[in-house]
């Protein structure tokens, strides 16, 4: 059994099938052979139960009329029985009376003996020819057992002349001489037949099982080959993925740096140059102050540098203020509870509110990507509610596993509906939700009026850290 799972499929099915053939190839030619024996057999005794019937019936007519004398019909039977071809075919001859008594026999010691009535003999009495091959194992066939071993027993009724009733039976026996070689030649004829067909059905079916197998080998083979291709191809979106993912970190990364390098710049250019100009207007306005002024008001002069004064320092207050949001703290070093603590605790200062802070399992570790986006979205999502419901309550839950973090801003104040097209001072959101999902987080709003307002952020831990430097 091993080694035929061992084998190819169609190796197995050229086995199984030839077995099975092979099986059904003796079964049916065993039967075929049988029947032709039989149906040999069943035709020869007909032919000559019929012969013997037209020959001898006649003569036992007697038998219901007492008043004929039987002894020459008896000479002319024998006659029958010996000196012509029907003679020589059959070897034992008995006429049997309806009370199971031989009236007649080629072998005189049998007549006058009373014998039951069944089997063959019963059925021709009913007014059937009864045939079959005999093995002469009867009590009746004593005399014929000591001279062969198997015989053609046929049982044929005597009927009255011209009508059906059955008056007597008569027995003969046939050897199997002369029906023998017909019956083999017939027999081997029919295996010649039978075994053909199943080599022809067997060479079909295995050609038909090799072909389809051919065809699943080639589909199997086309089929590895797209698999291998999509292996290649998964494994290269894998690494697409990879990059894409370091990307978006060293992005969000980079573009602090960049906001740094603007608010440095700003501060080194632009500010550097109205601090200049504020010193310079203040000078010249002393001046301008002492001196006399010819064709224009001293008082207007005052008034023109006091305006400007002032616009100047509304600038460099509105610029600090710029810088201040451009520039992001050093958080690189900081944990995670630090980042977010640090970012509560400048909008407080800066608003004067408190807010309800809860962090939960801060022990994960968290690339410096992931607490930038952090700090931004506290700073725009507190921002945000403190600009749009001053008075109300702000609540921060930040909660760490090791795949994700989760951060939940929320506040009871007067919400906004979802539907209705961004307002003024929504737009905030879009940047946020920009900023998660080019990490490959997730970001949620639920905001409804007079029922407050809820974001929930969830950041992927495991980005990969990357030189910003």
């Amino acid at each position: 059994m091993t080694v035929f799972t061992r084998l190819s499929l169609t190796r197995q099915f050229m086995l199984a099938s030839f077995i099975i053939l092979f099986s059904e190839m003796l079964i049916i030619g065993t039967w075929i052979g049988r029947q032709i024996e039989i149906g040999v057999i069943h035709r020869t005794a007909a032919v000559t139960a019929l012969y013997v019937d037209s020959l001898i019936s006649h003569h036992l007519q007697y038998l219901i009329s007492p008043d004929i004398p039987n002894d020459s019909h008896d000479t002319e039977v024998d006659a029958l029985l010996t000196t012509t071809p029907l003679g020589q075919r059959i070897v034992a001859f008995k006429v049997w009376g309806s009370d199971g008594r031989i009236l007649y026999s080629t072998n005189p010691v049998l007549v006058g003996l009373q014998f039951p009535i069944n089997g063959g003999l019963k059925k021709a009495f009913d007014g059937n020819v009864y045939t079959e091959i005999s093995d002469l194992n009867g009590e009746e066939n004593f005399y014929e057992q000591q001279r062969w071993s198997r015989l053609i027993e046929t049982y044929a009724p005597v009927r009255v002349k011209g009508e059906s009733k059955v008056i007597a039976v008569i027995e003969f026996y046939q050897t199997m001489n002369e029906l023998e070689g017909e019956i083999q030649a017939a027999q081997q004829r029919s295996w010649v037949v039978v075994g053909i067909s199943t080599i022809v059905m067997y060479l079909l079916l295995t050609g038909l099982v090799n072909r389809a197998s051919n065809t699943i080998l080639s589909q199997q083979n086309e089929l590895q080959e797209k698999v291998a291709q999509l292996t290649g191809l998964l494994t290269q979106n894998e690494q697409l993925h990879s990059r894409v993912a370091r990307a978006a970190s060293r992005t969000t990364a980079l573009n602090e740096r960049f906001l740094l390098r603007i608010a440095s710049d700003m501060h080194d250019g632009p500010g550097q140059n109205l601090s200049f100009a504020l010193l310079r207007i203040e000078e010249l306005a002393e001046a301008c102050a002492a001196c006399k002024v010819v064709g224009i008001r001293k008082g207007a002069a005052n008034n023109d540098f006091n305006t400007i004064q002032s616009s100047l320092r509304s600038a460099m207050a509105e610029m600090r203020t710029i810088l201040s949001g451009l520039r992001l703290p050093d958080i690189k070093s900081l944990s995670l509870k630090e980042t977010v603590e640090r970012a509560v605790r400048n909008y407080e200062q800066k608003t004067g509110c408190a807010v309800n802070l809860a962090i939960l399992n801060d022990s994960v570790e968290t690339p410096l990507s992931v607490k930038i986006t952090l700090y931004r979205i506290l700073q725009e999502s507190l921002a945000n509610g403190f600009k749009h419901a001053p008075q109300a309550s702000q609540r921060v839950k930040i909660t760490g596993t090791e795949d994700y973090l989760l951060a939940e801003i929320s506040d009871n104040g007067r919400g906004f509906n979802q539907s209705a097209s961004p307002a003024e001072g929504h737009f905030g959101l879009v940047g946020m939700r920009e900023r998660i999902e080019i990490l490959g987080g997730t970001f949620e709003l639920k905001s409804t009026p007079n029922n407050g307002t809820l974001i929930r952020a969830q950041l992927p831990l495991s980005l990969l850290e990357v030189d910003d430097d």
